[in-house]
C-alpha cells in the first residue's frame, strides 16, 4: 500500500517562500504522474500543479511564474517551492501520486 507523507506547511508573511515536500513509498512512484492540490476554507479542491513521469508540467494560471514543482525519483518525494506567496495561497495543500494516492495535507497560513 502506497502512503505520502507532507512536511514543509507553516506560516508566512506575504512576499515570503516556503518549500513542501512529499515522501512516498512503494515502487510504482517513477512512472506515475505527480502533483499538488489545495483547498482553501469554503473552496473546492483547486489543482497547483502536476509534474508527469516525462518532465512535462502544468500549473494553474493563479500560481504560475512563482511555483515550482520538481520530483526525485531516487527518493520518490515531490517538492513544491512556493515564492512570492500571497495571502490568496492559505489553504491546505496535499501532494498526490496517479491521483489515487494522498497525502495527508499541510496547512499553509499566508498572512501578515
Amino acid at each position: 500500500q502506497v502512503q505520502l507523507v507532507e512536511s514543509g506547511g507553516g506560516l508566512v508573511q506575504p512576499g515570503g517562500s516556503l518549500s513542501l515536500s512529499c515522501a512516498a513509498s512503494g515502487s510504482i512512484f517513477s512512472s506515475n504522474t505527480v502533483g499538488w492540490y489545495r483547498q482553501a476554507p469554503g473552496k473546492g479542491r483547486e489543482l497547483v500543479a502536476t509534474l508527469t513521469r516525462f518532465g512535462v508540467t502544468r500549473y494553474a494560471d493563479s500560481v504560475k511564474g512563482r511555483f515550482t514543482i520538481s520530483r526525485d525519483n531516487a527518493k520518490k518525494t515531490v517538492y513544491l517551492r512556493m515564492n512570492s506567496l500571497k495571502v490568496e495561497d492559505t489553504a491546505v495543500y496535499y501532494c498526490t501520486v496517479g491521483f489515487d494516492w494522498w497525502g495527508q495535507g499541510t496547512q499553509v497560513t499566508v498572512s501578515s
